[in-house]
């Protein structure tokens, strides 16, 4: 089986439709995927409805986005949770607040010296959907002053730039412990992704263990080769779950459906260890 437990829709910053990123995995060959979007599920219903109709398996999921007590950025990934447990939902709704603050002065400060505003960013964010850096990044897009995404993050939207903006965000272990009281699986998105910036440290590693983490996303484009050696004997230490997933966003970037994959059997953990929603198999 082809599994790939990592990916946005337009929901959050992906460039496609849920039930056109459900056809796209189907195209690319893909048995299951997970939609996976920033801090929100109202993508679910139309991936399982178009899923079902495709006849592949689908996995609902989310990112969350964290900071640990270092300030450093750390992104988990949940599946199968309980998408109305209020505890989780209250945590997601006060980040998207800070993320749309965080997100208008990174425009305040572009706008200094680009030709760029909040109504240009508005104009490249899907209704319901929570302005973040990506949709920042397609608005110096069609503003001309990069070429794409991925020259926007490596200059004027990398953290080492003057117009990043820090936001604060839920605590790993709390978010992990919320993840399994809705009833659902964590996994450590992309830990050892050196080239988007700092990593944690290796305590980090051990106190979201010690709350209750499920897994690791290991094969994934953006760990280091020495950072996925770290990973597996981690894993392999505290028997986690191991994932692998494109970290598919449509256009938004290179990244390709099906270029990393989960085993079956880890599927398998997850599902059976899950007790908030359902995964369609």
């Amino acid at each position: 089986m082809r599994i790939d437990l990592h990916a946005h829709s337009n929901v959050s910053d992906g460039t496609e439709t849920p039930g056109d990123l459900i056809r796209a995995a189907q195209a690319a060959g893909l048995d299951v995927v997970a939609l996976t979007d920033h801090d929100q599920t109202t993508g679910w219903d139309e991936a399982r409805q178009v899923a079902a109709e495709c006849g592949i398996g689908f996995v609902p999921g989310m990112e969350i986005t964290c900071q640990d007590t270092t300030g450093i950025s750390v992104h988990l990934l949940c599946y199968l949770q309980d998408p109305e447990y209020q505890p989780l939902l209250d945590e997601l709704a006060e980040s998207r607040g800070s993320r749309v603050v965080r997100a208008r002065r990174i425009v305040d400060l572009l706008a200094e010296d680009f030709p760029i505003n909040w109504d240009l960013v508005n104009e490249h964010c899907q209704p319901g959907a929570t302005v973040g850096r990506p949709h920042i990044a397609d608005a110096l897009v069609s503003a001309g002053v990069v070429e794409d995404r991925n020259e926007a993050f490596a200059h004027v939207l990398s953290t080492r730039s003057k117009y990043y903006v820090s936001h604060p965000s839920i605590d790993p272990r709390d978010a992990v412990r919320l993840v399994r009281e809705a009833g659902g699986v964590s996994v450590f998105a992309h830990p050892m992704a050196s080239s988007r910036g700092r990593v944690v440290p290796e305590s980090t590693f051990h106190d979201m263990i010690d709350a209750g983490l499920h897994g690791l996303e290991i094969d994934h484009r953006d760990n280091s080769a020495e950072g996925k050696v770290f990973l597996r004997a981690l894993a392999a230490e505290h028997d986690l779950i191991v994932t692998g997933a494109s970290d598919y966003h449509g256009t938004g970037k290179l990244n390709r459906l099906g270029e990393n994959l989960t085993e079956p059997e880890m599927l398998e953990r997850i599902v059976a260890t899950a007790t908030g929603s359902p995964a369609l198999l």
